[in-house]
């Protein structure tokens, strides 16, 4: 079958065309059709496909089979039918400002650092980029701030193909050996790389780049990056968590960290005191307690607490103490200590959670786990062993 002729590489871009259909085969996803011309781009080099509309029918998905072009979609068109194809304007907008966004960004990076980069893919909220290098914040700080003068210059964009012995004459960038013809898209001022992917005719219509993430990745750094309508949004989104955040601390959005931090000293405070008080009661809870082997039962306690007043009733006496609360939802958690001398707790704790539908364990003096149980068959449990 012919190579399908490529609309998609048009400027201005081409968004409705017509075309004749000139095969349609089932498979499990929908139909693959080809057509001999198409301005659907085909996913491939981390940008995700075009979708849209193909004589009525919705296109899912396009790939490249070997220049062939196969649109997948959700119901079948007659071969030799001539349809109307209308690409979703709003999607490929979106899908060229996060692709032209990163050129710019991957090529000031690389002139600026050194930087490769070695990975790149377009997802639903952000686009990832792989560098070769470890960059700081504040290096990559710089870069964003370049890569976005260069949108504000709008200066135009080009993407032309070249023949194997005039890229012998050219600088460019490329994560492969190539052969001619190469399409190599330039950013004026920001990065001349081969690239098949679709791009905006201008760097203004990035609109802007936003560095979002940035993390230790392998030898390099992995950056988050959103350019155009999506950094837009998540502007929208940030501004609008810190505003709900400054209102619950009465503070402005431009003193919301020093708020926080106040926060955070107060409730560490608070903290320190809760505990001090807790460990208090859990010593009168303790001393109050006749038994030997007490199995004591409190509301609301979590792992740590449950740790401290199991503790607690240990330190007064060389028998096997349990400390025990209610989950919410059911069943119950607990903290057994023994402070004897050659005591092994693990046993124990096994035999628990095997009888009670439980799971823990820990070390020969200290065990703590959950049981699926409630607190009478855990008493029951209790009294039918010698400690």
């Amino acid at each position: 079958m012919e190579h399908t002729e490529k609309l998609y590489y048009a400027q201005p871009p081409v968004l409705e065309f017509t075309a004749r259909v000139l095969a349609c085969e089932e498979d499990k996803k929908g139909w693959q059709v080809v057509l001999d011309r198409t301005a659907f781009y085909p996913e491939g080099g981390g940008q995700p496909a075009d979708h849209g509309l193909l004589g009525g029918v919705r296109v899912l998905d396009v790939h490249d089979a070997g220049g062939v072009i196969r649109h997948l979609t959700d119901r079948p068109l007659e071969p030799g039918s001539e349809v109307e194809g209308k690409v979703d304007a709003a999607r490929r907008l979106d899908l060229t400002q996060q692709h032209s966004g990163e050129h710019i960004l991957s090529g000031l990076l690389h002139s600026m650092f050194g930087a490769e980069n070695v990975g790149f893919h377009i997802g639903e909220d952000y686009l990832l980029m792989d560098l070769s290098v470890a960059v700081d914040a504040e290096g990559l700080a710089k870069a964003e701030e370049a890569a976005n003068r260069i949108v504000w210059q709008d200066v135009p964009t080009e993407a032309v193909w070249y023949e194997k012995e005039q890229l012998a004459r050219l600088t460019y960038r490329s994560k492969k050996e190539l052969e001619g013809p190469v399409r190599l898209v330039t950013m004026p001022g920001a990065d001349c790389c081969a690239c098949c992917g679709t791009h905006v005719q201008r760097t203004g219509q990035v609109g802007q780049i936003k560095i979002i993430d940035h993390i230790n990745y392998k030898s390099g750094t992995r950056l988050q990056v959103v350019c155009g309508a999506r950094a837009l949004a998540r502007h929208r989104l940030v501004d609008g968590q810190c505003r709900r955040a400054g209102a619950a601390l009465s503070a402005p959005v431009e003193g919301l960290a020093a708020a926080v931090e106040r926060q955070k000293a107060e409730l560490e405070a608070a903290k320190f005191r809760l505990t001090g008080l807790e460990n208090q009661l859990f010593a009168l809870w303790a001393a109050g307690e006749t038994d030997a082997n007490p199995l004591v039962c409190k509301p609301g306690l979590g792992p740590d607490g449950l740790r401290r007043l199991a503790a607690a009733l240990s330190e007064s006496r060389t028998g096997v103490c349990c400390a025990v609360s209610e989950k919410e939802g059911g069943g119950l958690a607990y903290a057994i200590a023994c402070t004897g001398e050659g005591a092994d707790l693990r046993p124990l704790c096994k035999e628990l959670n095997q009888a009670l539908d439980g799971r823990g364990g820990g070390k020969p003096g200290f065990v703590q786990g959950s049981c699926a149980a409630d607190i009478t068959a855990l008493r029951s449990f209790w009294a039918a062993h010698t400690f």
